[in-house]
């Protein structure tokens, strides 16, 4: 058995739902520790994390990745429990095998390795961990850049180990990602009798017009990197569940995913027009994941290029699809963000899992960009 996959069905092992953590993080720390690694807890809240680098000299390479995972729901709807790792037809099993404890066992054999052949190796290297990526992201990453920040420690490559890949590890490059703002919209009515609806008024009927708008808005054309901006209503809940009663109040959730054609302040004004136009009695609460990034192609990626050329045989996709990641909160400190790991089709899925032959390929990947950065 490798050693990436023995430490991949040790993480998957502990039931790391979000925020907890379940004793990853020290796992990887006494690994990393004896190879020249500092260990520093940032942990806030009940978030666990962890902060390990090696040198103290610039440019410094991060590999940064998240221990919890989302609930696997019951037992019985897995063919094996989702926190008892298994193997069946070359493939591992388990709650985070692909999101994205196989990742964080190939970023951390890749550094035994590579420290094990380069022990002088220029610049430094570095782990950061959260247990706050799945849940609201509040004290997890966000936390850990406040205080590098702070503190005047300055990330200038960063390897995100989310699931990217399409068909193969390493088809897919995320060079970026859009924008997520989330909004619960509250919309006052008059309860009532279905058959006196002149004593009542309706939100259901009163917001409707407002929807249709609001839908049909152009934000933007998207651009050369992002697609168009795109609102989507994703809960409307009204009534007593009574057939005869006109509801008083109706609870809407919209998401918006943006563009950097188009801010979350922008937005938000506009909806506010919007719901003001049609005269609505209304409340809104905001909430913003994260705002778009985007990395322009540098060396970073060029390397992660090459080190998938050269282990997987193909040219990657360059890609700024699908939802947010931590890294939202690390490109904006100038760092050069790179999204690169295994295929995502099982992703917070019944039956999650991995091709193990992805699980060496990550970990040579990995490898070959420290080789070719820090060499």
């Amino acid at each position: 058995m490798s050693a990436t996959l023995e430490l991949a069905k040790a993480l998957i092992a502990r039931p790391s739902v979000t925020p907890e953590d379940c004793g990853c993080q020290s796992m990887i720390s006494e690994r990393l520790v004896p190879h020249g690694f500092s260990m520093e807890p940032m942990n806030s809240g009940k978030v666990n994390n962890v902060w390990l680098r090696r040198g103290d000299q610039a440019p410094l390479l991060v590999f940064a990745g998240h221990t919890d995972v989302v609930p696997p729901g019951p037992d019985t709807s897995w063919s094996s429990a989702p926190f008892e790792p298994s193997i069946r037809e070359g493939r591992l099993y388990g709650r985070g095998a692909a999101d994205m404890k196989s990742s964080i066992a190939a970023m951390t054999v890749a550094c035994e390795n590579f420290v094990r052949t380069h022990p002088e190796h220029s610049g430094s290297i570095a782990l950061l961990l959260t247990s706050d990526e799945e849940g609201p992201a509040i004290d997890g990453t966000a936390k850990v850049i406040e205080q590098l920040q702070a503190r005047g420690e300055h990330i200038d490559w960063c390897i995100v180990g989310e699931p990217t890949s399409s068909k193969t590890a390493g088809d897919t490059l995320k060079i970026g990602r859009r924008g997520s703002l989330s909004a619960t919209l509250h919309i006052a009515g008059i309860q009532g009798h279905v058959a006196y609806p002149l004593a009542a008024r309706n939100p259901i009927h009163d917001f409707a017009p407002a929807l249709a708008e609001l839908v049909s808005i152009d934000w933007d054309a998207g651009n050369e990197h992002f697609p168009a901006t795109s609102l989507q209503v994703s809960n409307i809940h009204a009534g007593t569940g009574a057939s005869n009663v006109i509801p008083g109040t109706l609870k809407v959730d919209f998401n918006v995913r943006f563009s950097t054609e188009t801010s979350s302040e922008t937005i938000q004004d506009r909806v506010r027009e919007v719901l003001d136009h049609h005269g609505l009695d209304h409340a809104v609460e905001w909430h913003l994941s994260g705002n778009p990034f985007y990395c322009r192609p540098g060396r970073l990626v060029q390397a992660c290029e090459k080190a998938v050329q050269d282990i997987v045989l193909l040219k990657p996709e360059l890609s700024t699809s699908g939802g947010t990641s931590d890294g939202r909160f690390i490109a904006p400190t100038g760092a050069q963000v790179v999204e690169l790991g295994p295929v995502n089709e099982s992703i917070h899925k019944v039956n999650e899992h991995i091709d193990i032959s992805e699980l060496e390929q990550l970990e040579r990947i990995y490898e070959a960009v420290l080789q070719e950065l820090l060499v």
